[in-house]
This record gives C-alpha cells, structure tokens and sequence, in this order.
C-alpha cells in the first residue's frame, strides 16, 4: 500500500504558492497545515453576489459574473469545510436557488444568462431551462449537510426523490454525483436506504464505461470512506485507485486534469483546486503523511 509522504505534501504545497487561486492556497493551509478558517471564508466573499448566488469564475469554467446554481454547490463545500455551516452565506444562498427553481422544483443545470460572459462549451441551455437532478441533488445535499432549514429546501427534496422513484434510471456521470450528495445527507436515511438499493446497479453501469475511459476514477464518487459512493467499489478497486492517486503527482507537485481546457487560465486553476481534493481524499483514506 501506498503513502503520500510528507516531502510530496511539500512539494503539492510549493505547486499551490506558485499556482493555486488564494482561495485554494487558504484551503490547502487549513485542512494540511493547520491553518485557520477565517482566511477561507474571506477569501470566498468576493465571489459571492448581492442576490446570494455566486460567480466571477469560482467555477473555473464560468467565467461571468453573474450568478449560476453550480459555483454555489462549490461555496457550500468550501463553507462546510470552514466549519461554517451556520454562516448567512448559507441563508443566502437558499434564497438565490428560490429565486431561480423552475416550476418543477427543481434548478437548472445552468442559467441563459451564461451567453453574457465566456464559458466553457458543454454549458449550454435552452431559454427556459427545466430544473435538473444536476445540480438540485448537489444541492439539496449540501444544505441538509449545513443542517439548515430554508424554504427551498423541503420542495427541492421532493423534486429528488420524485427524480429517484419515478424519473430516469440511466443518470450520467454528473447526474450520479448529485444523487450520491443528496442520499448521502438527506435526513430520511431509510428511503435513501432504500433508494440506493433500488438504483445501486444502474448506478455501477453508467459508472464503469466512464471509469474505463478515463473521464472519472471511482475516487470521483468515493471520494471518502463513508458515504453510498464507497459502496459501490470494492476495497480491491478503490487500493488500486488510491495507488494510482498518488503515482498521478506531477513533477510540480500538483495533480492535472484531464478535461477541456478552453482557455489557458482554468487549467491551473483547477490544479490548484484538484490538487487540494486529491489530498483531502488520501488523507480521508489513510494515505497520507503530513
């Protein structure tokens, strides 16, 4: 078995002075070196907006101002890992994805108002947008995580579990990672129980061509030990992905991605941002030496 070791940590370290956004070099120092929250949340308010949503590329690859529901998925991780759960951020937030859920319940996977600014390709919508179990899922999840309690909440649920129990039972890749967030922290733990029995091998299907090709690693849908997303591997795969994990260190120190890069400036910002999320992952799973 493998281990990250505390020189490697240093060199990812160095990679994150020389590349990484401010916002993921606080990150980096708050979950590897000790380091205090506060300078996280700081660094996340400039990207929050007055309607409570985010933007200005905290996803790399909306590079707008305006607001979309998938950066806010990204301001949720980061307040939790702050330990800042009980932040009004997290308030606000509830009341920007009000203010955009379609009639169904749910929130599109990307706003119209994407066509204003530079973006990558694959974003793209109709006028008027149906909501998507990507990323309500995300979403929901992340708020029953937070423990909070804003309206939008009970009627988001229950576009999810309308999606799980009546909707398609062939999701995407993406469609799988919101569903696994949403069964991870919904309250309701038997039905979520009960849900991933009933689409645990659809979920293995659409899971194992995208794996194969190289677009995701198991370690994408557990990235932890706890969770459904674990169970859907067994113990063989995921050592041989954590093994793999950390062979992938670059020579910077950095991890890479293997997605489009569009335009030069979203490949080290993802960098810098993966390269926090591997380690956190190694770390969750043992393998690392701080």
């Amino acid at each position: 078995m493998k281990v990250l070791q505390a020189t490697d940590l240093a060199r990812a370290e160095e990679f994150m002075r020389l590349n990484g956004r401010l916002l993921d070099r606080h990150r980096f120092a708050l979950h590897f070196r000790a380091g205090p929250a506060a300078p996280v949340l700081a660094a996340l308010r400039p990207y929050e907006n007055p309607d409570g949503g985010y933007g200005h590329a905290l996803e790399p690859d909306l590079r707008g101002e305006t607001s979309q529901p998938v950066p806010a998925q990204h301001a949720l991780d980061f307040l939790h890992q702050a330990g800042a759960d009980d932040d009004p951020a997290v308030a606000r937030i509830g009341d920007y994805l009000t203010s955009i859920t379609a009639d169904d319940g749910g929130v599109p996977f990307v706003l119209p108002s994407v066509r204003d600014a530079p973006h990558g390709p694959w974003w793209q919508t109709p006028d008027n947008p149906p909501g998507s179990i990507n990323p309500t899922g995300a979403l929901a999840g992340r708020l029953h995580r937070a423990g909070a309690d804003h309206p939008w909440l009970e009627p988001a649920t229950a576009f999810c579990w309308n999606h799980l129990e009546n909707g398609s039972t062939e999701p995407g890749p993406y469609d799988a990672l919101s569903i696994l967030a949403f069964l991870d922290h919904v309250p309701d733990r038997d039905r979520a129980e009960t849900a991933f029995t009933r689409i645990r091998d659809a979920l293995t299907a659409v899971l194992a061509p995208s794996v194969e090709d190289g677009h995701h690693s198991p370690l994408d849908f557990a990235p932890a030990p706890e969770g459904f997303g674990r169970r859907l591997f067994t113990a063989d795969v995921i050592d041989t992905h954590l093994d793999a994990l950390i062979d992938a260190q670059g020579d910077d120190g950095g991890w890479d991605v293997d997605f489009l890069i569009w335009t030069p400036i979203t490949r080290p910002e993802w960098r810098g941002y993966i390269t926090v999320e591997r380690l956190r992952t190694l770390q969750s799973y043992g393998r690392l030496k701080g």
